[in-house]
């Protein structure tokens, strides 16, 4: 298997440092609800899981939640609500998204107020080794004294601003040094710590909890391509800084970003308001068609946001079911798949090529409704199918079969909403009404009956 390393631009062989692969995904910042873009790097870094997995690898995954940050704070401040209490929110929220996606769980997913200490003993080493200083309790990392710094985003320090999201300081040395301890402000949580009370940087907080977890040397770190500069750029500095070892990350791997149309010059993101929540793709479409649009191009590439491309997939998935639930003959000859599932495997197997995986998928299909007109016994293609579609996350579920599942429920719930309607309890009726239309359905109210619809 090859993968594409960020630092090196190049692709090689990966091979685990140990028996154990070990994986450091970079998770949400809990500020806000994810959106799709954000669901395209959790469900790449799914499939590489699965792959690894596939192939016999035990894979030890961890994923983070960034509990405190600069935007966290302000979203605390301005809703008047405690940051436990927004985090708290937001992690039950996106654990569930990441169920419906059917995104395995990682193995663990610390949350960075957990990893203060460490984050102090970090900062503390770096100082003692010169790397970095104390300003009046605003610590800095001294990128002058990491000669490889800026090799990551191939930039050199001419041409590095005082990076994205960290606050210009007049006092610092260099323009490009970053913060490693903020000192304390009002309205900002605070710990104590030897330069006095404050709070982490961004960037030292994955170091210290991807150390911690994974080692000071570990096999991937992933994330999307928005931060190559400055975060992964300081993760490195920061952890080679601290351990001495070269490189603390074996392959650094990045997927592209998701715009909402073509209009939009930037990827979506939440402040500008520019994407489409999980929330409302998830109730939109199938999770397979959801699935398959983001994996549709390779991981690397950017991406544009299309319901009728996913539309289009929801059909071509429809003659895959067909493949699936079609009545075959089990006394014909065996139709021989074996030249699929090389494909598949070489396809993945390069860099995660996961839209000629894809299409080996659909030409499996083919086959077997092929192999079934012909009156082969197509059980090694239907097994394969599914074999090689939990891969990618994929169930090929009957979305209408699923919808019966739920057809008694709604009609009992409409049942319901009649008799209270006759006993003249109109706002209880109308709650039902309002609730159910929260699930995309629609009731419509006629002389016979109430009927109800999808939206």
């Amino acid at each position: 298997m090859k993968l594409t390393d960020t630092l090196t631009g190049t692709k090689r062989d990966f091979t685990p440092l140990n028996q154990v692969v070990t994986m450091y995904v970079c998770g949400p910042n809990l500020y806000g609800p994810c959106h799709v873009g954000h669901a395209l790097s959790f469900i790449v870094f799914d499939v590489l899981k699965k792959y690894l997995l596939y192939r016999g690898y035990e894979v030890n995954h961890v994923q983070n939640f960034t509990d405190i940050e600069d935007r966290i704070i302000e979203t605390s401040n301005s809703e008047s609500r405690s940051i436990k209490e927004i985090s708290e929110y937001h992690i039950d929220r996106f654990l569930n998204e990441m169920d419906a996606l059917r995104v395995m769980r990682a193995n663990a997913y610390p949350k960075a107020t957990d990893y203060i200490n460490e984050m102090i003993n970090m900062i503390e080493k770096l100082i003692d080794k010169g790397i970095a200083y104390n300003l009046d309790g605003d610590v800095y990392y001294r990128v002058e004294r990491f000669p490889n710094y800026g090799s990551l985003s191939r930039r050199s320090l001419n041409e590095m601003e005082s990076g994205t999201r960290i606050e210009v300081d007049e006092r610092k040395e260099n323009p490009s040094d970053f913060a490693l301890w903020k000192s304390s402000k009002s309205g900002e949580p605070a710990w104590p710590s030897p330069w006095g009370d404050g709070r982490p940087g961004w960037h030292i907080e994955c170091s210290a909890m991807s150390i911690s977890l994974l080692g000071e040397q570990f096999d991937i770190h992933g994330g999307g391509h928005d931060v190559v500069f400055p975060h992964h750029e300081n993760e490195i500095a920061q952890s080679e800084g601290y351990s001495g070892k070269n490189p603390v990350v074996n392959f650094w791997l990045h997927n592209g970003l998701l715009r909402l149309s073509e209009k939009d010059t930037e990827k979506m993101t939440r402040h500008q308001g520019n994407f489409v929540s999980l929330e409302d793709a998830i109730k939109e479409h199938s999770i397979d068609a959801l699935r398959i649009f983001l994996l549709s191009s390779h991981y690397r590439s950017p991406r544009i946001y299309s319901t009728d491309e996913i539309h289009g997939i929801e059909n071509a998935l429809s003659r895959v079911r067909y493949s699936l639930e079609t009545e075959y003959d089990i006394h014909g000859d065996n139709l021989d798949v074996s030249i699929r599932q090389k494909n598949f495997i070489d396809a993945m197997d390069d860099d995660l090529n996961t839209p000629r995986a894809i299409a080996e998928i659909f030409e499996l299909s083919r086959d077997i409704n092929k192999g079934i007109q012909e009156g082969l016994n197509v059980e090694s293609g239907t097994n394969l199918l599914r074999e090689l579609g939990s891969i990618l996350g994929l169930t090929f579920e009957n979305s209408e079969q699923k919808n019966q599942e739920v057809t008694p429920f709604i009609e009992l719930l409409i049942e319901l909403r009649k008799t209270m309607r006759e006993k003249k309890y109109y706002a209880e009726a109308d709650l039902i009404r309002d609730k159910l239309t929260e699930l995309n359905i629609q009731l419509e109210d006629t002389p016979d009956k109430t009927k109800w619809k999808y939206l």
